[in-house]
C-alpha cells in the first residue's frame, strides 16, 4: 500500500479525536476535521496532524473542507462526526432534533462522501487500495426506547454505507462500518440530554468498565492496519456490561468460578 493519509471527522473530541492520536502514533498522516477550531489547533500543536475546520451540516463549509480534502490527496477517510439528541417517547420528540440528527449522521456523511470519494479514486492510481470506515451504532439495528430519532437517522447512515460498498464493487476501496454500543465520552450524552450534566452522568452511573474513545479507536485502528485488501465490513464493540442497548448491568460484574 502507498502511505496512509487519513481524514478523520469528529475530530476536536471523543472517538474522533482519539482516532486521530492513535493513528498519528502508529505513524500515519491525518487530517483531523470538526467544527472548533480552537480544539483542532490545539490538537494539532499536540500530535502533528492537519486540521480542517467544518461543519458537516453546513454546505458551504464542506466546500471549504473540500478544498483542503484535495490539497491532503488521502487515502482514507474515517467518518466519526454525528450524534443523537433526545431520549424522549416518539410523542415528545421534536421535529427539530430529528432533522438534526439526519444532518448531522445521514446528510453530513453524504456530503463527506461526495467531496472525498474522488479522491479516494484517485489514490488508487498506482495500485493501492483505499478505504472508508463510518461510525455507526447499535441503534442501526437495533431499536430501543426513547432512541426513535437516533434509531432511524442510524439506520439510514448504515444504509448508506452497504449501498456504498455494493457501488464500489470490482473497486480497490474498502467499505466498513463501526458499531459501538455504551462508550463514555465527554460530549455524546452532554450533547444528547441538551447540557444536563446529571442526566448524560446517569446513562454511565454504576456500570462497570464502560467503553472509552481509546477502547473504540483501537480496535479502528487496528482494523485499519489489516491489510488493504481484508475488508472487516462491520465491527459491533460493546463493554462486557451491556448485552443489548437496553440490557446493562448496574454495579460490578460478578464472578461465579469454575
Amino acid at each position: 500500500m502507498s502511505e496512509k493519509r487519513l481524514i478523520v471527522t469528529g475530530a476536536s473530541s471523543g472517538i474522533g479525536e482519539a482516532v486521530a492520536r492513535q493513528a498519528v502514533a502508529r505513524g500515519w498522516q491525518v487530517l483531523a476535521v470538526a467544527r472548533r477550531a480552537e480544539r483542532l489547533e490545539a490538537l494539532a500543536a499536540e500530535i502533528g496532524c492537519d486540521v480542517a475546520v467544518a461543519d458537516l451540516t453546513d454546505e458551504a463549509s464542506v466546500a471549504a473542507f473540500a478544498e483542503a480534502a484535495a490539497a491532503f490527496r488521502p487515502t482514507g477517510l474515517v467518518q466519526v462526526a454525528g450524534g443523537a439528541k433526545g431520549a424522549a417517547p416518539i410523542a415528545d420528540t421534536t421535529i427539530d432534533d430529528w432533522r438534526w440528527m439526519f444532518e448531522a449522521n445521514v446528510i453530513g456523511t453524504k456530503r463527506v462522501l461526495d467531496a472525498v470519494l474522488p479522491l479516494l479514486r484517485a489514490s488508487t492510481a498506482d495500485g493501492g487500495y483505499a478505504e472508508v470506515m463510518v461510525v455507526t451504532s447499535i441503534a442501526a439495528t437495533v431499536p430501543y426506547t426513547g432512541g426513535s430519532g437516533y434509531n432511524a437517522a442510524k439506520s439510514a447512515e448504515k444504509q448508506l454505507v452497504d449501498v456504498l460498498r455494493l457501488e464500489l464493487a470490482g473497486e480497490p476501496i474498502r467499505v466498513m462500518e463501526v458499531a459501538p454500543g455504551m462508550v463514555w465520552t465527554e460530549e455524546f450524552s452532554l450533547v444528547r440530554f441538551g447540557g444536563d450534566k446529571a442526566k448524560a452522568d446517569a446513562v454511565y452511573q454504576d456500570v462497570q468498565d464502560p467503553l472509552s474513545a481509546d477502547d473504540v479507536a483501537r480496535v479502528m485502528t487496528d482494523i485499519l492496519a489489516l491489510p488493504g485488501h481484508v475488508s472487516v465490513d462491520e465491527t459491533i464493540i460493546k463493554p462486557v456490561a451491556q448485552t443489548h442497548p437496553w440490557i446493562v448491568t448496574k454495579g460490578p460484574l460478578v464472578a461465579r468460578g469454575a
